[in-house]
This record gives structure tokens, sequence and C-alpha cells, in this order.
């Protein structure tokens, strides 16, 4: 089988690249660099899908940043997402691509959501502005598979992950998210004696956070599961056959949704950023206090994932946080920070 992860440099697409050489090891995965192929060129993505055909087609290719980001750069968050998706899904069609797996974000859902955050709370209220393009982006992109699934039948599904972090993050602290950024943070208090880590916003937000490999895990295991219920060429297989025809709106019989392909990824836990910072300060090592800037934006006050229809369909988180928070601070330490001098 040949597979195309968009976005295999990022943290995401680089871990489901890792997560496919163990599970699927005689798979042919198939990578480009954004110098060989850009993603936003319509006429470049659609010369490659045609050339290359691939089976199955991760799309984990997105412009991701945290909340400076999200709400400095509202313009090229909302183009860049919308080509990208729109490129690669659309171009997919066209070269006869049945299975295709979209990756989007937890930020989706309304701001005030009721907790935990279930996939039917999609559009049922007003999004959060400060990530706003960004979300309706990956709304977008939602809706593609989903109308593209009820038009032409494909089997194309959408993950909804939580906030990630692991391997392969970015630790700028003016465009990443807020763990890495609580990293760095801590390691280079620690670095210069500091007695104090400042915390942007209030630390009351609560937030879920998701080890980066264990989403991977899960993409690779509902691409198994999907095809192993469509086939390879998005048909009903044999245990697909009794969910044709079948309401969408409950997904429970199996993951290639008709009308609504969208699955929570998270771990179901959460904490307040305060508790985050702390956890962060204690694999750090760093023994000073937490000073909050109220100047700074909260954003959404909870987002915690419902994902109780992920494990009905037999996928769960294995990564605890701490430990995860652990490996993600020794690949800092190895790739990002190793020795930076404040």
């Amino acid at each position: 089988m040949k597979i195309y992860v968009a976005g295999h440099r990022g943290m995401v697409g680089s871990a489901i690249a890792r997560a496919l050489g163990r599970v699927v090891p005689q798979a042919q995965v198939v990578v480009r660099t954004h110098a060989e192929l850009d993603l936003v060129s319509q006429e470049q993505v659609q010369a490659f899908l045609q050339a290359e055909r691939p089976d199955y087609l991760f799309v984990a290719a997105a412009k991701v940043g945290g909340i400076h980001a999200n709400n400095t750069y509202r313009a090229q968050f909302i183009y860049e997402n919308l080509m990208i998706e729109a490129n690669l899904i659309h171009g997919a069609y066209q070269a006869g691509l049945r299975n295709l797996m979209f990756l989007g974000s937890s930020c989706i859902y309304p701001r005030d959501c009721p907790q935990p955050i279930k996939e039917d709370y999609l559009l049922t209220g007003p999004l959060e502005q400060t990530n706003e393009p960004y979300a309706l982006a990956k709304i977008a992109g939602i809706k593609l598979c989903e109308n593209y699934n009820r038009q032409y039948g494909t089997n194309y599904i959408s993950l909804m992950p939580t906030n990630l972090y692991g391997p392969g993050d970015n630790y700028d602290l003016n465009n990443s998210h807020v763990l890495p950024a609580l990293i760095r943070k801590a390691h280079e208090a620690k670095l210069r004696g500091d007695q104090t880590l400042p915390v942007w916003g209030s630390g009351k937000p609560k937030r879920e956070f998701l080890y980066v490999d264990d989403l991977a895990a899960a993409c690779v295991y509902f691409m198994q599961k999907s095809l192993s219920e469509r086939g390879p060429q998005g048909q009903p297989g044999a245990s697909g056959q009794q969910e044709q025809g079948a309401a969408a709106s409950d997904n429970a019989a199996g993951v290639h949704a008709e009308v609504l392909p969208l699955l929570n990824i998270g771990t179901g836990e959460d904490l307040t950023i305060a508790e985050l910072a702390q956890t962060v300060m204690r694999v750090v090592g760093f023994a000073g206090q937490l000073v909050f800037d109220a100047s700074k934006p909260d954003g959404t006050p909870r987002k915690l994932l419902d994902v109780s229809r992920a494990n009905a369909l037999g996928w769960k988180a294995k990564v605890a946080l701490e430990e995860g928070i652990a490996l993600a601070y020794q690949d800092f330490l190895s790739n990002a920070g190793a020795g930076r001098q404040p």
C-alpha cells in the first residue's frame, strides 16, 4: 500500500510517519518537502496526486500556532489552511483516491460548549475569537470530507485531536502553543536561576493534552479500521455492509460515517493552566513561583473532548501527561534547547 503523508516535517505528520513505520512496515510512505510540492498551489497538488495515486492520504499539513500567532496572522491562517485542505481533498477525489484522513483541531467547537465536548456540538454556537480564522478553515475541511462522502461515496474521515505536544514541537515563545512555551520558559528560568515563571493569562482555563505519538497511533488505527470496513477502493467491505444507508449521527457502528466522518481524539482528562505549569516545573526541575500575566488572553475557558466514540471503537490514549512532558523535555534538550542560554 502506498500512503502519502502531507506535512511529514511537522509534529503530527512526522509522528504519523513513525507510526506507519512501526505498524505497517510493508507500506510505501510517500512524502514531499515544501520545496518539492507547494500545497497551496492547486496545480502542483493535482499533478502530484495524479502521478503518485496513493492508496491513502493523511492531511496533516497545516499552518499552526498558539493563541498569539492565531490572533496576529489571522488572514494567513484562514487562507493557507483553506487552500491546503481544499487542494488535497479535491485533488484526491480527482485522482481517484477513495480513502483519506483529515486532521483538524478541538478549536472547531463553540467557545462556550457544554463539557466534555461531543462531536455533535459542532456549529452549535460562536467560536473563540482569538482563533476563529483557523477554526473556520478546519470546519471547512470537515465539511469538505462530509460532502464528498455524501455526493461521491468517498471514505474521507476526520479526526479532531485535542491540544498536542511531543517530539518536533515548536518552542518559539511568540508562536508556540502553551505547553512547549512553558517547557522552554521553565528551562531558561532554571538556567538563569530565576525565582519566578511568567505564565500568560490567569492560569484558570482548563485544557486537555495528548502526546503526539498517541494521536499518530489513533490515526493508523482508524486508517486500518476504515480500510477493513470499506476496502482499499473505498467500497463497503464485509464488516461495513451493515452501515450502508445508516444515519451517521450515531457513529458507533463503524468509522466510515456517510454523513459526519468525525471523531474526537484525546485523553478525556484536563487540568488548569496553573496545574500544567506546575507539572512542567517538576519535570524540568525549576523550583520558582508562578506569576500570571492578566494582560494576556486566556482564550476558551475550557476545552475537554468527549472521546467516548473513539474509545468505543477500540482506541484509547496510553501516555500519561507527566510521562509525556518528560519525553517532550528530552526532545527539547536534544533538538531545540540543548545548552541554550537565555
